[in-house]
């Protein structure tokens, strides 16, 4: 997409509020959500939150550690094992975010995503993005993963999804170690320290399914996550950005931070011949002023245990061939890449400009019995809906081996062959 064709493009109308889809957010303004929860619902929510959140947590673990000796057995079956860990995750997230902090998205995309945005019967996002893909994004606040973790749950992806992110995180109890069975790839930025364990990782990703009866390889799915800018949008961030930006001659981006190349190339360099596509999405919360930064208005606190989820999160999406990337230049890569985030910058001045993103992408819905406005919303080029699961059932994936483990270890007291 060229910067002059972002130019050319024009609002589209909103939607009207139907009974039968989700509120639609009032207007377009620079105001902090109001505050939902006074401070003694406040402390109830953290307490029942914070709560479920930690079980779900530590129960992950504990089926992590229970299945750990399959690395020693066979591989292909621990790498099985710990995705299905890893959709539990997915699904506590999802759940906390759709009873915690119920949250609008407006999803569109440019023609290079045209047929892989629907919604479902019941009004649920359905994607069909590729099994093995690079996912990069621009980074505003620190929920963002959390939403594009969704979006792979959307595909069915929930479980190989795999996020590069900074070395500290592998510290944290519970969570950290549960990420380290991920395979999540943590980054210290010092490339000398990161290149070999990047390599590492990234070799992993290139498995190939065992048993694969065609002539060409099979890979094992994967998404990719990967952050360019390397840590969120706030005051200090884009000041050292614009600091560094000026030193190189750069000139500043006016709602991103710029992206460093060095760790996306390697990535795509050694993927390359895996993985065809590299996706990417833009993303923009409702609230802030055009020129605000989003983190002063939407934490994990504001949002999960005080009830001031954003009035919607708006998601650009884009993809561009592998093969149409200069990955065997530097330089040419580091340009590639700057005008990307020079075209995602000029989106988010059309979104905070118009409240919306182009709309090139034809959007479908695979049902007969919907509403009116989901339709018109679909052949205006974006879906609507809310994050949310399935339905509340799947919770049960999350407790299934431990539940499984203590059937087992009751059994022979049952039969009595213990006193």
């Amino acid at each position: 997409m060229e910067c002059s064709e972002l130019r050319q493009r024009k609002q589209t109308p909103g939607l009207k509020s139907d009974n039968d889809v989700v509120e639609k957010p009032q207007g377009f303004e620079d105001t902090k959500p109001r505050l939902k929860h006074g401070i003694p619902m406040q402390l109830l929510r953290s307490l029942l939150l914070a709560t479920w959140f930690n079980c779900c947590c530590v129960i992950i673990l504990a089926t992590q550690l229970i299945g750990s000796p399959l690395y020693f057995i066979n591989k292909d079956y621990y790498y099985s094992y710990m995705a299905l860990t890893k959709q539990s995750f997915g699904l506590v997230i999802t759940a906390l975010t759709q009873w915690g902090c119920p949250t609008y998205v407006r999803v569109s995309g440019d023609e290079s995503v045209r047929g892989q945005i629907h919604l479902s019967k019941d009004g649920r996002l359905k994607t069909q993005f590729s099994e093995r893909l690079v996912l990069i994004a621009n980074h505003q606040v620190y929920t963002d993963w959390i939403y594009l973790w969704w979006i792979a749950y959307t595909n069915q992806m929930h479980g190989r999804i795999f996020i590069i992110l900074k070395e500290s995180l592998k510290y944290l109890p519970i969570i950290g170690q549960g990420m380290a069975f991920y395979g999540f790839i943590f980054m210290a930025r010092k490339w000398l320290a990161d290149k070999p364990r990047l390599q590492h990782r990234l070799e992993k990703l290139k498995t190939q399914m065992s048993g694969s009866k065609s002539g060409s390889p099979q890979y094992d799915p994967m998404w990719l996550l990967i952050f360019p800018e390397g840590t969120n949008l706030s005051l200090n961030t884009k000041r050292r950005s614009d600091e560094y930006g000026q030193k190189q001659g750069l000139p500043p981006l006016k709602h991103e931070l710029l992206p460093r190349s060095t760790g996306l190339l390697f990535c795509l360099q050694q993927l390359r011949g895996t993985v065809d596509w590299v996706y990417d999405c833009t993303v923009a919360y409702e609230g802030p002023s055009k020129g605000s930064y989003p983190d002063k208005y939407f934490t994990l606190r504001s949002t999960y245990l005080q009830g001031r989820p954003p009035t919607s999160v708006n998601m650009y999406w884009r993809r561009f061939a592998m093969s149409d990337i200069p990955l065997d230049d530097p330089k040419e890569f580091d340009t590639w890449l700057r005008a990307r985030w020079t075209e995602k910058d000029e989106l988010l001045d059309e979104y905070y400009e118009t409240g919306r993103f182009p709309t090139a992408l034809a959007g479908s819905i695979d049902a007969e019995d919907v509403s009116d406005v989901q339709r018109e919303a679909a052949s205006k080029g974006f879906v609507e809906t809310h994050v949310r699961l399935g339905h509340w059932t799947e919770l049960g994936r999350i407790f299934m081996v431990l539940t499984g483990v203590a059937f087992l270890c009751r059994l022979p007291k049952v039969f009595g062959l213990w006193d």
